[in-house]
């Protein structure tokens, strides 16, 4: 999460259009002044496409070419649109619509409900998944707590992809989508659950959608009503939208073309919930006139990391993968991300503290940092390493900030203080805003320090402290500030979902990751089963888990260590093996065979039917990054002079091996493997039959006849087999 300074949290308000566009980039630019007819800005991690399209608003606003009230800006999550709102604000750009697709087709079903249908919108059920439950009861079929959720996110889908309930098997298995049940048994509970919403009159989150596409679908009036007031649409995150917020989108837009979307295809991670980056990858098809813009140029994160973001990409593969963009750091040179292997799991959770509690010695705040895993079922482990260490920290996906317990009373209290003045004894002997702010909040469990250990206590001090931070923040930004001035900020933040930052180290799922960022990122759980997750099973399902991981590493600004656990518990035997995705990139890894991923996105600006190039990326260097041009470079990934992690007894083991079978066979050695295969089976350690066929010079026949004796090598025994192949033709000749 951005760090919070004053200098950042309470900007100077431009003084003119003109200075919205200071400080852009010549692609920002482009898209700040493309303020007519169609625009698709493909945006990779980091590039400031938030700062783009917000400097985009603001300079159409300040300069009168755009009303605020015409401007209808949409996103995924409420934090997004918060902070879309706060930026817009410090912009001069206030007034402004930046809501979700439900917050924005909510707002427009209750104006329009009584003229189109009459009476009240039904009440929205908050938690469907009881519904559901009761809906597999009256269907008579049993679930477990797990197989609710799942059957749960089917109906999610099905709605969200416009299936009927009779239509959902057949749905499913076009799709190719693994169901948790028999579709037949869930098609039921979906109609049963459609049946029970009926009789009880309410709707649900999908239903908002659909009504809504409904209305304006069946009432021309209405939707011209909605295109009257909005003139001009901005979509963000382009990459994640469903079939049902395409239509609705369509229907706002009408015949217009004013559309200006943002997206990465390599972005794309919520397709289980029905988002597809098709519209995102057609809207050229779409909108033939439309001005492209890439930003290519990272800000965020070191060339270290943006190597490894690249290279984690260059062996993806479909469709996504052919529009990737390659992204060029623009930041100074920072530490190699550090890998690291543990016995088990408790054993990577105590390491990851450690490191962790170091990084905060050395300076890094702790609200800069963050843990993220693939299932929240992980965090468990690594809150109590944290506790442990004495580490504070603040689980992503609790309720919002402003809607804490602790912060609505906070709010209230210094609201009185503010109204009282004077005349409140507690402000007595507070000479400025953050000691009264301090002198305010002290009366409900603020102290200068933190209490110790975790739980319920600490969350409420770190809410607390950071409404304290935030104050002092203002004051600096604005020294004439008084508190009511600041009771006015934070109201307005209230509004907008602008939090503050909170301290203490976050834990998040990848998924609850994204879009945000930290200094510090530790990637963990990286084993096969978790990463890809066990149950990716088709090539669509895998790409997307590599798609997880590169968000994952994308978040972090400077430092990143990627880690696995070799077993589950303690004592375990030591039968994982890291993620595949990190084949290539590791040290002492093998590269995983060429991808798909040729086409590379180049910044820059595209318009209209602009020709499309291809080109191949150039292999580099796995430790240095220096493009690979020789034969024998390339086979290991790495220059011959960079450092390498060889296991130098397993490389004598091998070429003793080797020296056997070459004799016994009365060939040369390099017709078993070369010096360079050998270098590169002892680099990498492979333990699968998948991991010893990615080195080059292992083909398919190497594989059957070599591969039992070289895996056997490589755990520490000895080869089995007696029988000597007779045919051992290398598959593919190297010197």
């Amino acid at each position: 999460m951005t760090a919070a300074t004053h200098s950042s949290l309470f900007p100077q308000v431009p003084d003119s259009a003109d200075a919205v566009l200071d400080g852009l980039d010549p692609e920002q630019r482009e898209v700040a002044t493309a303020l007519s007819g169609p625009v698709c800005v493909l945006a990779g991690a980091g590039t400031g496409k938030t700062r783009a399209i917000t400097h985009r608003i603001a300079y159409g606003v300040r300069s009168g070419l755009l009303q605020p009230s015409s401007v209808l800006a949409v996103t995924f999550t409420n934090r997004a649109a918060g902070e879309m709102r706060g930026r817009l604000r410090q912009l001069g750009a206030g007034g402004v619509q930046a809501r979700t697709f439900h917050s924005a087709a909510l707002r427009q079903l209750q104006y329009f409900w009584p003229k189109a249908v009459g009476g009240e919108v039904p009440r929205l059920v908050e938690r469907k998944i009881q519904l559901v439950a009761e809906s597999a009861a009256r269907c008579r079929v049993r679930l477990d707590r797990n197989e609710l959720r799942d059957v749960t996110g089917e109906i999610e889908w099905s709605k969200v992809t416009q299936t009927v309930p009779e239509d959902y098997p057949a749905a499913a298995a076009k799709t190719g989508r693994e169901a948790p049940r028999d579709p037949a048994e869930i098609a039921r509970i979906y109609g049963m659950y459609e049946q029970l919403k009926r009789d009880r009159g309410v709707i649900d989150f999908e239903d908002v959608l659909l009504l809504t596409v409904g209305v304006l679908q069946d009432r021309h009036d209405i939707a011209e009503t909605v295109r009257r007031q909005y003139q001009h649409f901005v979509v963000d995150e382009y990459q994640d939208v469903s079939p049902l917020q395409q239509r609705l989108l369509e229907l706002w837009l009408g015949d217009r073309d004013n559309l200006c979307v943002v997206g990465d295809a390599s972005q794309t991670i919520y397709s289980f919930t029905g988002a597809t980056p098709d519209y995102l990858l057609d809207f050229r098809t779409r909108h033939p006139r439309a001005t492209v813009v890439k930003l290519i140029r990272d800000y965020r994160s070191t060339p270290q990391v943006v190597r490894l973001a690249n290279g984690l990409l260059s062996q993806a593969r479909g469709r996504a993968a052919e529009h990737r963009l390659e992204l060029v750091s623009q930041r100074e040179s920072g530490p190699e991300p550090h890998y690291c292997a543990y016995g088990d799991e408790p054993a990577e959770a105590e390491g990851t503290a450690r490191r962790v509690r170091d990084l905060i010695d050395s300076g890094v705040p702790a609200s800069e940092i963050a843990i993220l895993y693939r299932i929240n079922a992980q965090s468990e482990v690594y809150e109590q390493a944290l506790a442990d260490a004495g580490v504070p920290y603040q689980l992503r996906g609790a309720e919002r900030f402003f809607e804490r317990p602790e912060v609505r009373e906070a709010g209230l209290l210094l609201r009185g203080a503010a109204r009282a003045g004077g005349a409140d004894a507690q402000l007595a002997d507070a000479d400025d805003v953050p000691s009264q702010v301090r002198a305010v909040l002290g009366t409900r469990g603020w102290t200068a320090e933190p209490p110790a250990g975790s739980g319920a206590v600490r969350d409420r001090w770190e809410s607390l402290a950071a409404l304290v931070r935030l104050a002092e923040d203002f004051v600096r930004a604005k020294p004439a500030a008084t508190l009511a001035d600041l009771v006015a900020e934070l109201d307005e933040r209230a509004s907008a979902q602008h939090a503050p930052t909170v301290e203490g180290v976050t834990l998040a799922s990848l998924h609850a990751a994204k879009g945000l960022e930290w200094d510090a990122v530790f990637l963990v759980g990286l084993t096969e089963g978790m990463m890809p997750i066990t149950y990716a099973k088709t090539d669509e399902q895998v790409e997307e888990e590599r798609r997880l991981l590169y968000v994952g590493v994308t978040r972090a600004r400077r430092h990143l260590s990627l880690s696995w656990a070799l077993s589950r518990a303690p004592g375990g035997r030591a039968s994982r093996r890291p993620s595949r995705f990190l084949n290539g990139l590791r040290p002492g890894s093998a590269a995983p065979r060429p991808g798909t991923a040729g086409a590379v996105g180049q910044g820059g600006v595209e318009r209209g039917a602009a020709a499309r190039r291809k080109r191949r990326g150039p292999a580099l260097c796995r430790v240095c990054g220096r493009t690979l041009t020789d034969a024998g470079e390339i086979k290991l990934m790495r220059c011959e002079d960079c450092p390498s992690e060889l296991d130098e007894a397993l490389y004598e083991r091998l070429r003793d091996w080797r020296a056997g079978q070459a004799e016994r066979l009365g060939q040369p050695a390099y017709c078993v493997f070369t010096d360079k295969t050998l270098l590169a089976i002892a680099e990498a350690v492979p333990g699968t039959e998948s991991e010893l066929s990615c080195i080059s010079g292992v083909g398919g026949r190497k594989l059957d006849k070599f591969g039992a004796d070289v895996l056997a090598l490589c755990s520490g025994r000895e080869p089995s087999s007696s029988d000597v192949p007779q045919d051992t033709t290398e598959d593919s000749p190297e010197k």
